[in-house]
């Protein structure tokens, strides 16, 4: 992973994460965000970049921006 994340959790303000479900980020997820959405690249670079097949990328990319989305719209803690 060509970055590291400065914390471990976020989650929704004023609930404590104990009582909040969590959604586990896998590291090849992060590499994928950070790869496509931070460093702007390409599909097809990024995939190159990570030593894996675009369609293999795009599923990875897939799965992480589902778990985002589950987190944010249903106020669940995202664990990284």
């Amino acid at each position: 992973i060509g970055g590291c994340t400065k914390s471990n959790y976020f989650k929704p303000k004023g609930i404590p994460i104990s009582i909040l479900e969590k959604i586990t980020i896998e590291k090849d997820e992060i590499e994928a965000i950070r790869l496509r959405n931070l460093e702007d690249f390409d599909q097809n670079a990024a995939a190159e970049r990570m030593g894996i097949s675009q369609s293999t990328f795009q599923r990875i990319l897939k799965k992480a921006n589902f778990k985002i989305a589950d987190a944010i719209i249903n106020g669940k803690a995202i664990q990284l």
